[in-house]
């Protein structure tokens, strides 16, 4: 018996098999097709129940086997898993367009969006079928027969395209290793550095100290080896994923995906991808994004410049360094801090235990919205480092479980993420709680130490689990606008503003413990980290910007006659510029974000949305971090709303008022 299609709960991760997949996903098609003609034949006219709400019901084993198969292939993918992905995203990818192309589902649906002024529809009802509508005509189901055929080839083109993108890179970070065997090439690494080093060395049956590109072990070397040499031989393996005259080539990938966006907009009516995307955003035009951009970058240059100048002088001071290049960058800024702070990475780290972390974040989730998790091993999982939870609130109600997943595997892609197994939704009068995870990619413990944060990983799995809550919190009727469904720039608002109380002495009491001793941090480092946190914020801010314009520059354009990445990239990046370009590299062939994930014409919502976090953080402080009255209304205005209203309605009944960028530009320290 095929377990992906028996019922189950949460998924029986130990009985799939490979050969599961294929057949499971095949018969989960068919049922969703059945599932479509029956409303297709229903004699009945067309209602919002047996049109809109049946159709939102569609699929939903399709959903369940899908949401398990595309997690393991980015949390535990292997060579089978990766063919298997290659072999039915196409099928996915025609049933979508079989869908949304069906003229008769699609009169259906029209016919009832057509009423919508006069059936007296809840706001969350009246989103649901205009998102409805939309799905459709913004998915060709408008165009006649031809052009409908031409969209089916695009859309299977670039699901094909994609998914080769990112094996790519996986395997390009696979394959690089740097083996050092003479102790003083490891000269400035922590010990806890060099102590992973080794042991990642002996799992691979080698001598010496083994140093990859996956980020708990680049990172590190990046910001702390003192050979200039070896930190520049990482920096360009780093930066040349993609873009090496091999099988693993992403510039023709980059060049199609671009083009077919462009052809699909174009065939759509919008005049490039980034006007089709951006109008279901909360920015609605690419005019709004460059223009918002493009101011922050006015008040960032001038800051990022003047930092820039002031860390190129420290190094020729400190070492004679002529000219700063990308591998000095993390390097003599680390230098620079600890100097200006006396602020050492690692003597915050004893405070950090992964475990200690948890627990913190738990607590602050249990203070501002009366959730308490416990670790189960009731429920099935994927690897043995994955721990489980169920969270319920202060009554006893179970809110949902929760998956977590902190360390690096060769079959996991870098970075770190939130997904769900199966979202929220009412259905039959049941309230079908969430499934959600978050995978991560932090330092593993060592023989003699457990896992050990840094800061940036404190605020990186805080950022997760801010998404994770959204998931958990969703309290909505259908699941297509559930939880974490909304418009993708305000989707990091909840995981940025969660990030705020890493920096607060309330919150740091709760869990910044020494791993040996049990102090609490000290009140200084605290104060340290509040005072370092805006250190070199014009340089990260025009970074993030220029992630953002390059993606605008890539999907807001014609990109035809574009004939080369790297010059493109080069002419893209020219106002953002600050390091000497790098000849070998070239960040698109690598650029997963807007390739490989969803945030094409997106990037800039990082931004935006911390934009909306430090607007919204503001307000907490004014009453209290852990304002109950201040949490109730975010958890009730965005954390459980899901999608089913307009964000900037959700936003300003939360806050009372729009969002306004100076607490941003205050936190960075930009204006004062």
């Amino acid at each position: 018996m095929n377990p992906l299609l028996q019922y189950f709960n949460t998924p029986p991760f130990s009985k799939i098999r490979e050969e599961n997949y294929k057949p499971a996903i095949k018969e989960a098609i068919e049922i969703a097709k059945k599932e479509i003609n029956d409303i297709i034949n229903n004699t009945e006219a067309p209602s919002f129940e047996n049109t809109t709400v049946a159709l939102d019901n569609t699929g939903e084993k399709l959903d369940k086997i899908t949401s398990i198969f595309f997690n393991l292939n980015s949390a535990e993918t292997n060579e089978e898993i990766q063919e298997i992905a290659k072999e039915i995203s196409p099928w996915l990818s025609e049933f979508k367009n079989d869908m949304v192309l069906n003229e008769a589902l699609f009169k259906r649906v029209k016919a009832v969006y057509n009423q919508i002024t006069n059936l007296n529809l809840t706001p969350e009802q009246e989103m649901l079928l205009e998102k409805q509508y939309k799905g459709f005509a913004r998915n060709g189901a408008n165009l006649d027969n031809d052009e409908k055929v031409e969209l089916r080839k695009i859309d299977a083109a670039l699901s094909k395209l994609s998914l080769q993108f990112g094996e790519h890179i996986l395997a390009e970070t696979n394959s690089f290793e740097m083996l050092l065997t003479n102790e003083g090439d490891v000269s400035g690494l922590p010990e806890s550095a060099k102590e992973a080093a080794k042991m990642m060395a002996t799992q691979r049956n080698k001598e010496g100290w083994l140093i990859t590109l996956d980020y708990p072990s680049y990172i590190p070397f990046m910001t702390y080896a003192d050979n200039r040499e070896l930190r520049k031989k990482l920096a360009i393996a780093m930066g040349k994923k993609g873009f090496q005259k091999n099988e693993y080539n992403n510039e023709k990938i980059v060049l199609d995906i671009v083009n077919l966006r462009h052809k699909r907009s174009n065939l759509l009516g919008y005049k490039t991808h980034a006007n089709f995307v951006l109008e279901e955003r909360m920015a609605e035009s690419p005019e709004n994004v460059l223009t918002f951009l493009n101011e922050l970058l006015e008040k960032a240059k001038p800051a990022a410049i003047r930092e820039f100048n002031n860390l190129e002088n420290y190094a020729k001071k400190l070492d004679s360094i002529e000219k700063l290049e990308k591998w000095d960058g993390s390097y003599y800024s680390e230098k620079l801090k600890k100097e200006l702070f006396n602020l050492d990475q690692e003597l915050l780290k004893p405070y950090f235990k992964l475990e200690n972390v948890i627990e913190g974040v738990f607590a602050i989730a249990g203070k501002l919205f009366d959730l308490k998790f416990e670790e189960i091993d009731t429920i099935d999982k994927y690897h043995e480092d994955v721990k489980t939870y169920t969270v319920s609130d202060s009554k006893d109600n179970f809110i949902s479980h929760f998956y977590a997943d902190f360390h690096p595997r060769p079959g996991k892609r870098n970075g770190a993420w939130m997904t769900s197994y199966k979202s929220q939704q009412i259905k039959n009068e049941i309230n079908e709680r969430p499934q959600v995870s978050i995978v991560c990619n932090f330092t593993k413990p060592t023989d003699t130490k457990p896992s050990l944060l840094t800061f940036n990983e404190v605020t990186t799995l805080f950022h997760e689990f801010g998404h994770a809550l959204h998931g958990m919190l969703a309290n909505t009727t259908y699941n297509s606008l559930s939880g974490t469904s909304v418009s993708w720039d305000f989707v990091e608002l909840p995981s940025q503003v969660l990030e705020n109380w890493c920096y607060e002495k309330e919150a740091l009491e709760l869990f910044a413990k020494h791993y040996e001793t049990g102090e609490t941090i000290p009140m200084e480092y605290v104060e340290k980290i509040k005072e370092s946190a805006s250190f070199h914020e014009g340089m990260q801010t025009l970074r993030q910007l220029s992630f953002g314009l390059l993606d605008m520059q890539w999907h807001g354009t014609n990109p035809t006659n574009i004939k080369n990445v790297k010059d493109f990239e080069v002419a893209a990046f020219s106002d953002t510029q600050l390091y000497p370009d790098v000849s070998e590299n070239c960040m698109s062939t690598a650029f997963a974000h807007i390739f490989q994930g969803g945030y094409s014409a997106g990037y800039y919502s990082y931004k935006w949305a911390e934009v909306l976090d430090a607007d919204a953080f503001e307000y907490f402080k004014e009453e209290g971090i852990f304002n109950k009255k201040i949490a109730d209304k975010f958890k009730d205005n965005v954390l459980s709303k899901g999608g089913t209203e307009k964000p900037m309605d959700l936003y300003k009944r939360f806050r009372g008022k729009k969002p306004n960028s100076d607490a941003l530009l205050k936190r960075a320290g930009l204006i004062s």
